[in-house]
């Protein structure tokens, strides 16, 4: 199986909401880097940390969070997702629509480590009242 292939299939468990599926391929010590001011902002490890620092939180916070994907792009083992994000904050109510682009480095088949870059500052004005 290809890289953008082990890619491919995280984001379409993410598309049916399907977390087992998402964690499916990440390797046993997976980094995961959220982008610096984003709401996540951090670098985590492993994927109870991504679990507790990312995805817990990205659900409690959005309504309809979801992940746009318009291009894959791969060079070996780094993968280039091209996309965008879609929410309704749940405190106040704005709406979040966002570029960002994801970069993955897969190995044997394994997601090794991810790094988002975002437009951290409108999804920071969209949590703000």
């Amino acid at each position: 199986m290809s890289s953008i292939d082990v890619v491919r299939r995280h984001y379409e468990a993410s598309q049916r909401g399907d977390l087992e599926g998402m964690l499916a391929d990440f390797a046993p010590d997976v980094a995961w880097t959220e982008a610096a001011g984003f709401l996540t902002g951090g670098v985590y490890v492993r994927r109870l940390q991504i679990i507790e620092n990312v995805f817990g939180p990205t659900e409690q916070t959005w309504d309809r969070f979801a992940v746009s994907v318009d291009q894959l792009i791969e060079e070996g083992e780094t993968v280039v997702m091209i996309g965008g994000y879609t929410g309704v904050h749940r405190v106040t109510g704005k709406a979040l629509d966002i570029r960002t682009v994801h970069i993955w480095t897969v190995r044997g088949e394994q997601i090794v480590a991810f790094e988002q870059i975002c437009d951290s500052h409108t999804a920071q004005l969209a949590a703000q009242p």
